[in-house]
């Protein structure tokens, strides 16, 4: 029986289904041939292509492919429902294109080797370490915010533009790289997100655009959060994939900044962190420590509670279930869990790098 072009196309999702996974277990394969050799060349190639233009060219890009599916659907409803075989054809079809397209631009990077190779980073699970060091990162904490305010019981106000912190997160880097020769971030193309509004409601504050390798930031985040997020968000799009190493990546360049307002958007981030898995563990332990905390930096955390809050919609654990199961299915056995992982590699760095 002859198959056709389209079916042959379809087809096609088997077998690239069978080499990701197994090139999933031959991290060295990917690690050398496509994270640092075919991937630093597309990636460059497509910052420099919409780097330069001060919108979301992917933002565009979808809500245009999203609007004529939907035109297509209702326009040809009735010959669809006549041609249901056709249809899953050419749904099949788009789906290989999709598949093919999101590994070969950016998605082989889930299959790359841990970034705790490259910094020679054992995680530390020890329980002891990460209460004496979210001990030490309340104190830096404080510190960062006191020098900033001059007094603990204010909330820190970032001041700069949305700009500024993109060119400050991008001259963070330019030091990083002096720390980390493997992170070095050339041709920028860090933007606001056109569907800001649309990622709050999601529960998200940023995205990496994989088919035009532009790093995205909610645009509705207060400036708190603001440079940490652009950090993660950079930390995708120079190859890392998995949320906790970016996560730390973002923790690296933010915290690594020279200028303080930077230090303390990080140590209050990685606190955070710290902080959920001290009472997770031992909730006698996270009363006493939080009463060394400044009321300034209390505000700051209720500054972030407050914001998401009040975009809490019935729609929202559906959204993260999706990308929960995006993450298990792209080598992240932990799924949307594997943000908290980050607590790991800050423990393990600290212990050689002290704060």
């Amino acid at each position: 029986m002859k198959i056709s072009f389209k079916t042959a196309i379809a087809l096609t999702l088997i077998p690239q289904f069978i080499i990701v996974k197994w090139l999933a277990t031959r991290t060295d394969l990917v690690e050398k041939y496509y994270s640092m050799g075919i991937y630093p060349i597309i990636s460059n190639f497509f910052r420099l292509l919409f780097g330069w233009i001060p919108f979301s060219v992917g933002d565009l890009l979808y809500f245009s492919l999203s609007v004529l599916a939907l035109l297509y659907i209702v326009r040809k409803r009735k010959h669809i429902w006549r041609n249901k075989l056709k249809f899953l054809e050419n749904v099949g079809m788009v789906l290989a294109v999709t598949y093919f397209t999101f590994h070969i631009m950016w998605g082989m990077n889930y299959y790359r080797e841990p970034l705790a190779h490259k910094l020679q980073l054992t995680p530390n699970k020890e329980y002891k370490d990460l209460l004496k060091f979210t001990e030490r990162l309340i104190k830096k904490t404080n510190e960062s915010q006191l020098q900033i305010t001059k007094d603990s019981s204010l909330a820190v106000k970032i001041p700069y533009s949305q700009k500024e912190i993109f060119n400050k997160t991008i001259d963070g880097y330019k030091h990083l790289k002096t720390i980390h020769p493997f992170l070095a971030y050339n041709t920028p193309s860090l933007k606001k997100s056109l569907f800001s509004t649309g990622l709050t409601y999601m529960g998200y504050a940023g995205y990496l655009n994989p088919f035009t390798n532009e790093a995205q930031v909610n645009d509705l985040l207060p400036n708190f959060r603001f440079p940490f997020v652009a950090g993660h968000e950079v930390g995708h799009q120079i190859g890392y994939s998995a949320e906790n190493e970016t996560n730390f990546i973002g923790y690296l360049v933010t915290s690594n900044n020279k200028d303080p307002y930077f230090k303390y958007a990080a140590y209050a981030y990685a606190l955070g962190y710290c902080l959920n898995d001290v009472r997770r563990t031992n909730k006698d332990d996270f009363e006493r420590i939080m009463l060394n905390l400044n009321h300034g930096v209390k505000m700051n955390f209720q500054e972030m509670a407050i914001f998401w809050n009040s975009y809490e919609n019935p729609m929202e654990p559906v959204f993260k279930s999706i990308f929960d199961t995006f993450l298990k299915a792209n080598n992240q056995t932990e799924g949307i869990r594997s943000y908290n992982a980050v607590v790991l590699f800050l423990v393990a760095y600290h212990k050689n790098h002290p704060l």
